[in-house]
């Protein structure tokens, strides 16, 4: 078994072990469970040292690392095979990351642990395995095993209108994932293996347009298995019009399922565009990219200003993460070095970012037992080291210089500006409106008069800085000195503009 494989599967077989403990031993679950989620982390984290930032592509297997391949069901040509570029290692890593982190954070679940923790490992196996595979039925599998658990963790575990946000969540991304099984079988049957001769699953010759039947090289075809791939992978994003599943689930959902939402399963809609869209439909992508765009600022713009109206805290950062997500779609329109990058680079920065927020929200919530902002105020005075966390993510968010958010909005402002300079005026308003919630959110709640209900009020405990404090340094330290970052992905990246350019 190779190190992704490992990775990939240990939550999963983490799973036999949290389900031998006795349930009565919830201390030991939860423990068996961080240290199951922290193998993967150790793991992922000695890859990225092995990693050859020179050597990384998309449409080439030897252009791949750690690549694992076998047949799995011969009879339909399909594969476990599996590698990572410098598109998918960074949220590879980054999912191992905050899985751990969210873990640690779930350590006051007291409801029915063994399945909370179950459930949890499986989650992670599905999130790992989406952004390792390379076959569209592996790829398709992965994303539809999220699903479930997903669904019990917010339905079972989550707020009073749990049932009704674990019900819409499931709807809604149930659409997509039909409207992606359509595409995936159509190309199925009319993309062949150049080796065999057969029908393939295998992504990278999907990729390779001389595979392509004359059925799917129809312009109107392609546009039509575009649009539906694109729909698919906009609700998980999500692309307005297709948010309105986010608020509710962040709402109802326990903090650690928001910082794995927000954290990790908005960005695979993103990385899907990425990984299968734009390689597969490059001419279509070209043709569409400015519409990429309009929707990026709307999402930008829409996001922000209702966000700015939120009473509630933590709706307040599901908005904000539709509004920092519109910035991804700005800059993947461009097909330009910078802008690429900088949509790369803002998904792994809003994932540090967005987790550390809704941890934030989950601190006060659990002291407090309620999230309105105005029923705050002051809380600098009894809480001084939570405040100094929450002013490190709120104005991480706010894309204050020094900080990832700032490197990755400046560079999809530059990938753009050349592009398209009105859209990039437009969206650069969307700056503006965030400092004011951002800026207002923390006055209402931090400064000012301190309210006498909460003049006791515990600070931060060590649990939770543990969980909030790698967050914030890697917030900082990639903010200040972003090129590992950027080197890891930079090639890969490059690698797909020249792919999508070269289109006649």
């Amino acid at each position: 078994m190779g190190l992704i494989s490992l990775v990939t599967f240990i939550p999963l077989f983490g799973i036999l072990i949290v389900l031998l403990i006795p349930k009565q031993n919830e201390k030991a679950i939860k423990t068996a469970s961080a240290v199951i989620a922290f193998i993967p982390l150790v793991i992922a984290s000695y890859m990225w040292g092995q990693f050859n930032y020179s050597w990384a592509g998309i449409n080439n297997e030897a252009t791949f690392q750690f690549v694992e391949r076998m047949k799995w069901i011969p009879a339909y040509n399909i594969e476990y095979f599996v590698g990572l570029d410098g598109l998918s290692f960074p949220m590879f890593w980054l999912t191992t990351f905050i899985s751990f982190l969210a873990i640690v954070a779930s350590w006051n679940i007291n409801k029915s642990v063994k399945g909370y923790f179950a459930l949890f490992l499986l989650l992670e196996t599905g999130m790992l395995g989406v952004f390792v595979s390379l076959d569209f039925f592996l790829f398709y599998i992965f994303w539809e095993v999220m699903l479930l658990p997903m669904y019990f963790l917010i339905g079972i575990w989550g707020g009073p209108r749990r049932e009704y946000a674990a019900i819409k969540f499931f709807l809604y991304t149930l659409l997509g994932s039909v409207l992606m099984l359509i595409v995936m079988l159509a190309l199925y049957f009319n993309v062949t293996d150049p080796v065999t001769g057969g029908h393939t699953f295998n992504m990278l010759h999907m990729m390779d347009q001389s595979n392509h039947s004359g059925w799917l090289k129809a312009v109107d075809v392609r546009l039509v298995l575009y649009i539906m791939l694109f729909i698919g992978f906009a609700i998980k994003v999500p692309i307005f019009p297709f948010h309105t599943w986010l608020p509710d689930a962040h709402v109802e959902a326990p903090t650690a399922i928001s910082v794995i939402l927000a954290g990790i399963l908005l960005k695979m809609g993103t990385y899907g565009i990425f990984r299968i869209s734009y390689p597969i439909f490059p001419d279509v992508a070209i043709k569409t990219a400015y519409m990429l765009a309009i929707l990026g600022v709307i999402n930008i713009l829409y996001g922000a200003f209702v966000a700015m109206a939120q009473k509630d805290l933590k709706k307040l950062v599901a908005y904000s993460s539709v509004s920092h997500m519109g910035f991804v779609l700005l800059g993947m329109s461009t097909f330009t070095d910078a802008g690429m990058n900088g949509a790369l680079f803002q998904m792994v920065s809003h994932g540090m970012i967005t987790a550390m927020l809704f941890l934030i929200v989950g601190v006060i919530y659990d002291r407090a037992h309620h999230r309105e902002i105005e029923g705050f105020g002051g809380l600098f005075v009894s809480m001084p080291i939570y405040t100094g966390c929450a002013s490190l993510a709120f104005f991480a968010a706010l894309g204050l210089p020094g900080m990832t958010g700032f490197i990755a909005e400046a560079m999809v402002f530059i990938g753009t500006f050349s592009v398209y300079r009105t859209l990039t005026v437009i969206a650069a308003l969307g700056i503006v409106i965030t400092a004011s919630y951002v800026l207002w959110t923390v006055q209402r709640v931090f400064l000012g008069k301190l309210n006498p209900k909460y003049a006791d009020l515990p600070d931060i405990n060590g649990r939770e800085l543990f969980t909030l404090v790698p967050l914030g340094i890697l917030v900082v330290l990639f903010g200040v000195y972003p090129m590992p970052l950027l080197n890891l992905m930079r090639t890969s990246m490059l690698h797909l503009t020249e792919l999508i350019k070269m289109v006649p």
